[in-house]
């Protein structure tokens, strides 16, 4: 039976490098990978955190989805991402139990194919679903 599992927490921040003074310089946690997700006009860095990841997440500029919310609620927790074992056939029954679904899937940050979840739906957590990552024979 596959298992849900708690991919990554994604952490709006004004600035990565200000967060990594204590994410690396206080806490000691390692950046594994930096990147931008265009489409989301937004810059990421992840930091590994055992079987899971913190996800911060920069704008790039102030009318990007991060950069909204930082103006609206300030610094701090923006998301959860849960790995799913098949993305579409999670979606659909969502939508299907009346679940409110805000995009279609797409590729982010690692490739990873992924789409949200309204807080309304989720007892007020934005709720990011990851496909789990199939192993290749």
């Amino acid at each position: 039976m596959s298992t849900i599992r708690i991919d990554h927490l994604g952490i709006a921040v004004r600035s990565i490098e200000d967060a990594l003074r204590f994410y690396s310089g206080q806490l000691g946690m390692t950046v594994a990978a930096r990147e931008t997700v265009e489409h989301e006009n937004v810059r990421v860095a992840m930091l590994p955190a055992g079987e899971s990841r913190l996800e911060l997440l920069e704008p790039v500029n102030a009318d990007s989805a991060i950069g909204k919310f930082l103006d609206k609620r300030g610094e701090g927790l923006h998301h959860v991402a849960l790995r799913v074992p098949d993305l579409e056939a999670a979606a659909e029954k969502l939508r299907t139990q009346g679940a409110r679904i805000l995009d279609e899937p797409r590729r982010g940050a690692g490739g990873h194919l992924y789409l949200f979840v309204h807080p309304a739906s989720t007892g007020g957590v934005l709720l990011e679903l990851i496909q789990e990552e199939q192993e290749h024979a």
